[in-house]
């Protein structure tokens, strides 16, 4: 629950900060003067920007959310079976040997999007969060029947 807070906190502030970013930008747009004009124009476009990224962002945790509850549902989400260090912290070698057979499920039944939604749950465990969020987003093309580019 603290997760799901802090991150409404920071999009809350994040669109604080487009919405006043934006408003300079249109100040500077309307001060009209031929360095103003472009310069507030480029402006506005850092909010745009900072939309689409949240607006993905967002998606990508609904969307991987929906399969997280989907498999619960199922009996299928992976066991935390990893042994940690006393930090509390995933012990890498636990994490690489999980992450092998995890890998070795998805490459057995690359159409499974359970497969790759388990396989990123193991990249993320061993601390590769790129491929952790390649894998998801595979996960979540292969459940919404659509072809993914995102190889792991």
């Amino acid at each position: 629950m603290r997760a799901k807070i802090g991150y409404l906190v920071l999009c809350a502030a994040m669109l604080v900060y487009a919405a006043l970013i934006g408003h300079r930008g249109v100040l500077l747009v309307l001060e009209g003067t031929w360095v103003t004009v472009p310069l507030g124009a480029a402006v506005l476009v850092l909010p745009l920007l900072g939309g689409w990224f949240l607006w993905r962002s967002l998606r990508f945790v609904l969307d991987a959310n929906r399969l997280a509850r989907e498999l619960d549902a199922e009996g299928g989400l992976p066991v935390d079976e990893l042994a940690r260090t006393p930090s509390g912290r995933v012990d890498r070698a636990a994490a690489d040997e999980v992450f092998a057979r995890r890998r070795a499920e998805a490459e057995a039944t690359p159409g499974d999007w359970r497969c790759w939604f388990r396989l990123a749950v193991a990249y993320h465990d061993a601390r590769d969060t790129p491929r952790a969020r390649r894998a998801m987003q595979h996960a979540i093309a292969l459940r919404a029947g659509r072809r993914s580019r995102a190889g792991a």
